[in-house]
């Protein structure tokens, strides 16, 4: 399909395949040193991490064709989930770019969610999942849920605030969601150079249903059990070093993590119609081939 699409607009573009994982940022190195003025990230939120990192502080756009299992980033901006329309965004006489934020937590650049704890747990079993997509999370979420217990961690933002607690999930936010329309941060923006912090003490049985709801019904953070902060840059201290996750991708890292916010780093493209569609203007239109 898309190379049918190249070939009809007789569009100036190569197509290259990654075979591992980590390749998608050396691919998207080497397209910036050529010359390409636009990059398409065809997959979900991890290939769109591992190509967005790249582009982060130049001037090469991304653009997203969404094919993954949860696609938060391409809800949140509102990229058309359908490839076909997807595609018809890059030749979209008003689509436009938009410049977002960028977050980092100890070097790990993310553009949707990053966490730790219980979804950091979920992220790790997930990537070793066959098959994805909403089913696998909740496959994978009740055995989690009844092997983790949380950690203590004390939080502290950029205006001087600092809560202690003991957090079943830390979570910080650039975009308002994870993916599959699961609202972890509603309200949320991209856009304002800030990032939302939100820690969830370990609920019972009932009470993690209750805010599994919440999670899809956009509520999550008006349960009294969510503590929820703003700000430029976090400090989360935990007893020991483990897993975060940026984007859905697992790492270990140490037991202080420091997330901070890199504003409208990177430019994305996005339909006319988007919430976040402010942006500098319409996007000049793909050159065909010489």
């Amino acid at each position: 399909m898309i190379r049918a699409f190249i070939a009809h607009h007789r569009l100036e573009a190569d197509l290259v395949w990654t075979e591992q994982p980590g390749e998608a940022t050396d691919l998207a190195r080497a397209a910036v040193a050529d010359g390409f003025e636009r990059i398409v990230a065809v997959g979900g939120d991890g290939t769109i991490n591992e190509i967005a990192r790249t582009l982060v502080g130049p001037s090469v756009a991304l653009a997203l064709l969404p094919c993954g299992s949860g696609n938060g980033l391409a809800r949140h901006a509102g990229v058309p989930l359908q490839p076909p329309r997807a595609l018809e965004l890059l030749i979209d006489a008003s689509a436009r770019f938009v410049n977002i934020d960028t977050g980092a937590a100890n070097g790990h650049p993310f553009f949707s969610v990053m966490g730790a704890g219980f979804d950091a747990e979920i992220s790790l079993r997930f990537n070793r999942l066959a098959r994805r997509g909403l089913v696998g999370y909740l496959r994978t979420g009740p055995g989690v849920f009844s092997s983790y217990h949380g950690e203590t961690v004390a939080i502290g933002d950029g205006n001087g605030r600092r809560v202690t607690m003991d957090a079943y999930l830390t979570a910080v936010a650039n975009s308002d969601q994870y993916g599959n329309g699961a609202r972890i941060a509603p309200g949320a923006r991209v856009d304002d150079g800030l990032l939302d912090l939100v820690a969830v003490p370990r609920p019972g049985v009932v009470g993690a249903l209750a805010m599994a709801a919440r999670l899809f019904l956009g509520s999550f953070d008006r349960s009294p059990q969510v503590c929820r902060m703003r700000s430029a840059r976090f400090v989360i201290e935990r007893p020991a070093p483990g897993l975060i996750h940026t984007d859905g991708e697992p790492h270990e890292t140490s037991a202080r993590v420091e997330v901070v916010v890199l504003p409208r780093s990177l430019r994305l493209l996005v339909p006319g119609c988007s919430p976040i569609a402010g942006g500098n203007g319409p996007a000049p239109s793909v050159p065909a081939a010489r």
